[in-house]
């Protein structure tokens, strides 16, 4: 299972890069692997306002629909719609071209309420 140490994590199995104010938001490995093939992505639109851990869409599979949450809290100011075409991209490279939404932080402390690369692979190996 691929971890970068470079990433935040939920314990809802979703990841956070962060870059000054904006995150990039997207899946973790775990998450995929368990959904198996994924098949529609539900984002929101750019603009809306959205809280931490809030659902802000769903991802379905041939196994499952699953409600996406937010790691994080913001506006969202960008939607991956290559995804749209191509929702296998959360299979193969979930975090690089399988990211799904970035955000503008409505507060930076948020971020103290995620988890680290090592306490996450705590939960993921659960």
């Amino acid at each position: 299972m691929n971890i970068p140490s470079d990433l935040l994590y939920s314990k809802e199995h979703e990841w956070a890069k962060v870059d000054g104010e904006i995150a990039t938001i997207g899946i973790t490995d775990f998450a995929q692997g368990s959904l198996g093939d994924i098949t529609f992505v539900e984002l929101p639109k750019v603009g809306a306002k959205v809280e931490q851990f809030s659902n802000v869409g769903v991802i379905e599979s041939v196994k499952t629909v699953s409600d996406l949450y937010t790691p994080l809290g913001g506006e969202i100011v960008e939607v991956n719609t290559a995804i749209d075409a191509d929702p296998a991209a959360l299979n193969t490279d979930p975090y690089g071209s399988g990211w799904l939404i970035k955000i503008k932080l409505s507060d930076t402390a948020q971020t103290q309420q995620l988890l680290n690369a090592a306490a996450y692979t705590d939960i993921a190996h659960d």
